[in-house]
């Protein structure tokens, strides 16, 4: 067990890169946080994730990291290796993999350095720890790392923290969007990341969309990044015209904070294996996963205390295959019908009036 009695007095987390891996390490950044409370705990993050930990309890301080590990790009590395110089920090915890975290964080003199031993970082680390074998959920993958490292497990529970200020601000711009304050919210997040392989059919999205407005009276907000925004608009131009003045699309236009913030006041969600269906699940959103390609028992939504979710699969043969582009017919996505997701998401909404 971690000796809290003489503790590090400053903490570097190096948070993962990717949105729905850096919810997923929330559960053991809350291990840490519990095992040193007297330590002021920092997390070092990039510029796409670094926002999301200003949702998260007992975190002291935000180090927003530019480098991306290119050995050339000398002026960003540099700049990272001093802002992590300034902290003053005694103890580093790389929930990254990669070679570069390991050498940003020897470089900038911090002097215990602990993580995984993968990509022939091991000389660069104080403690270096073998990976666990076998399939693990992602969020256990990192609770395994800080518990080997004598850091107690709490609960697989993310937990994100929404100010009333936060809420009042989505409500603000929802109703500037269209919004009637009356009928029930439904976020989908139609877009991923990874590839085309991970996206539900977008006229299934549009049907489903086109049935809860007719059907349950809702508003339904597409969300996602700039990226995101071709897919969205997609959506928007299969649904039927009578329920069109219901939907809001809000991609590429909302901060990490607002996304949260809609999430937040919204009746559920429907979002395919994205960083917007963990965070959803880690606000406690009523929640419908669809997985294609991607092992859903290793990046299944982790939903905090009290909070619903319901993963989708079809079970073709070929999945998981983690491609990012299916090379054939994309069976495990067109095999989950439209009528499959309704019927889920309006099991999960358990009230139409305002939350």
């Amino acid at each position: 067990m971690a000796d809290t009695t003489r503790g590090p007095g400053t903490i570097v987390i190096v948070s993962p890169n990717w949105l729905g891996d850096a919810v997923m390490a929330l559960p053991a950044i809350a291990d840490v946080r519990r095992a040193f409370p007297s330590a002021r705990l920092v997390i070092a993050a990039r510029r796409v994730v670094a926002d999301l930990f200003r949702l998260v309890p007992g975190v002291d301080e935000i180090v927003t990291l530019q480098w991306k590990g290119g050995f050339w790009d000398r002026g960003t590395f540099v700049a990272d290796v001093e802002a992590l110089r300034l902290l003053r920090a005694d103890l580093a915890i790389l929930l990254p993999n990669s070679f570069a975290t390991a050498w940003l964080v020897t470089r900038a003199r911090i002097r215990e350095r602990w993580g995984y031993a993968r990509d022939m970082r091991s000389m660069l680390l104080t403690r270096a720890r073998p990976r666990p074998t076998g399939s693990l959920h992602q969020g256990a993958y990192y609770q395994h790392l800080t518990r080997d490292l004598g850091v107690a497990s709490g609960p697989l529970e993310p937990g994100l923290t929404i100010s009333d200020d936060t809420r009042a601000a989505a409500r603000n711009l929802l109703r500037k969007a269209g919004w009637d304050d009356l009928r029930p919210l439904v976020v989908f997040a139609p877009g991923a990341a990874y590839g085309t392989a991970k996206r539900w059919m977008p006229e299934y999205v549009a049907r489903v969309v086109t049935d809860l407005v007719r059907d349950r009276q809702a508003t339904c907000v597409l969300v996602g990044s700039a990226g995101d925004t071709p897919t969205t608009q997609e959506v928007i131009a299969m649904v039927d015209a009578q329920a069109a003045s219901h939907v809001i699309d809000l991609s590429g236009q909302t901060t990490l904070e607002m996304l949260a913030g809609v999430l937040g006041i919204a009746n559920g969600c429907v979002a395919n294996d994205s960083g917007a269906m963990h965070m959803a699940a880690a606000i406690g959103t009523p929640l419908v996963a669809i997985f294609g390609p991607t092992r859903e028992y290793e990046t299944a939504p982790l939903t905090r205390s009290g909070g619903r979710a319901e993963v989708l699969i079809n079970p073709v043969s070929c999945r998981p295959c983690m491609l990012r582009e299916c090379p054939i017919d994309h069976r495990c996505m067109t095999g989950i019908p439209p009528e499959r997701v309704y019927q889920a998401v309006t099991g999960l909404i358990s009230s139409v009036g305002e939350k």
